[in-house]
């Protein structure tokens, strides 16, 4: 390939390598010489430093200090001379301490000329520190020298030990190393890049055969490395892939599906209005009626009006309530109405309903059980859930017969609570059930007629539990009938 990540690899390593190793040898060819020096003066200083506090302290005569001494100069290969003010030598350090103790005074005498023959690296009051070369011997050497603040006067030195041999030989080395190390270091970064692109090239071969829906190929890479990562997520966009296409299909027969339902849709709407048209055929009628009986003035005695008036107002509020129950069904059914799902305390929603209720519920004689004192919190539409309950509640009253027993229990069922109303009374019957929650159904329409019912309750409470995806239910008791509906506790 022309862009192998195999051969960029292998350049990139070399490069940095060669790189690093030519950065090597310019550093130390340029500062490994100045380095070399700066330690031999630190040396002298320190040796420095303790000679002129065992001076100035009495104890340069001491074993102590002779053994302290002793160590520093083997350590870093300082000769040392200490004289008095009568050029009596104090203490040595060297093979030959007199040419030691001339070299001392030719500092002294010399530089009080301006003709050291040196080079100065540093200067004070106290000390000279210079660079110089042996005649004789054509050493170079690093020299320091002064006064102690006794007034004996001193000399240090250490041989430079052919600073730009060390540094030449070292480069040579370096570069020995540095070519032999490219060569071998090459060789392993190419087997070592094709470990690493052969991988890659599987997860390539797998994209392709990918693109052609082939969804067979999987990455079988045991590593735990990132490439593997990446391999093990391909092969779960495989899957996923398969299983979006197996739902686009899915999806697409779907459609074609609802395009049937379309016209099966159009036949509801109709059959909507149909059933709407006849719920409110009743009360227009009777409204007109009572309204022309008034205008021709059949009875003319105030309590007949009153009566008359009363029918009025009684049917104008039902269709009022039945057409803003099947506004409400309509929004539902079409999903115009925005479901908030929140975390709140069924049990607390429903103590409350229950004591704005009391009133009703005294003046029918009923007894309610609700005796729940936990909370039990759920999610949900909390607005919803409570006109849910308040449908429940409300077709109790109007059914509760016999003891006039209201019991509402919540029970808890894994994930999920379940909320029960039961009303004593008569059942519902069995060939009843499936269509209560049908709009306009009525089991017993004179019944529901005396109390107003519109026969949409139920279907509102249908279309709520299916807006949160949960599920609504009647049973039949011995003594009466439970309405159930259930909500999310997770």
């Amino acid at each position: 390939m022309k862009y192998s990540i195999k051969r960029q690899f292998a350049i990139i390593f070399i490069g940095l390598m060669t790189a690093t190793i030519l950065l090597c040898w310019f550093v130390n060819n340029t500062f490994l010489g100045k380095y070399y020096l700066n330690n031999k003066m630190n040396a002298l200083k320190n040796a420095y430093t303790v000679i002129n506090k065992a001076a100035s302290a009495g104890n340069i005569l001491t074993e102590e200090f002779g053994i302290q001494i002793q160590k520093i100069a083997e350590k870093y290969n300082i000769s040392l001379v200490v004289l008095d003010a009568d050029s009596q030598t104090r203490i040595t350090f060297s093979s030959d301490p007199d040419t030691m103790s001339r070299r001392l005074w030719d500092n002294f005498f010399y530089s009080s000329n301006g003709n050291t023959g040196s080079t100065i690296l540093e200067e004070n009051s106290l000390y000279s520190i210079q660079r110089m070369t042996d005649s004789r011997t054509m050493t170079e050497y690093v020299e320091m020298w002064g006064v102690l603040d006794n007034g004996n006067i001193f000399l240090l030195r250490s041989a430079l030990e052919g600073i730009q041999d060390s540094v030449s030989i070292a480069n040579r080395f370096l570069a020995y190393v540095g070519i032999g190390a490219a060569v071998v270091s090459g060789f392993v970064i190419l087997m070592v890049s094709r470990k690493v692109t052969e991988p890659i090239l599987e997860l390539a071969d797998i994209s392709e055969r990918m693109i052609h829906l082939d969804f067979d190929a999987k990455y079988t890479g045991k590593s735990k490395t990132e490439i593997a990562l990446l391999g093990n997520n391909i092969n779960e966009l495989s899957n996923a892939l398969e299983t979006t296409i197996s739902e686009l299909k899915t999806a697409n027969n779907e459609l074609q599906k609802d395009i049937e339902k379309k016209n099966e849709i159009d036949e509801m709407r109709k059959d909507f209005l149909s059933n709407v048209s006849h719920e409110l055929k009743t009360p227009i009628a009777l409204i007109q009626g009572y309204a022309e009986g008034l205008k021709e003035g059949i009875n003319d005695d105030a309590e007949s009006r009153e009566f008359y008036c009363d029918v009025i107002i009684d049917e104008a509020g039902k269709m009022n309530t039945m057409v803003k129950k099947l506004l409400t069904l309509n929004q539902l059914e079409f999903g115009n109405d925005v479901v908030s799902m929140e975390r709140f305390d069924i049990a607390a929603l429903i103590r409350n309903y229950i004591q704005s209720a009391e009133i009703l519920t005294r003046q029918k004689e009923i007894s309610v059980f609700f005796n729940v004192t936990e909370a039990f919190f759920v999610w949900g539409d909390e607005f919803k859930t409570e006109e849910v309950f308040a449908n429940y509640f409300s077709n109790a009253m109007n059914h509760v017969s016999g003891a006039k027993i209201i019991d509402i229990r919540l029970k808890r069922m894994k994930d999920k609570v379940r909320v029960s109303v039961f009303n004593t009374g008569e059942q519902i019957p069995q060939e009843s059930l499936p269509h209560l929650w049908e709009k306009f159904y009525k089991v017993d329409k004179a019944r529901t007629r005396a109390y107003g019912g519109s026969g949409v309750g139920l279907s509102i409470v249908k279309a709520i539990m299916e807006s949160m995806n949960q599920e609504c239910g009647v049973m039949n008791y011995d003594n009466g009938v439970e309405f159930w509906f259930e909500l999310a506790s997770q």
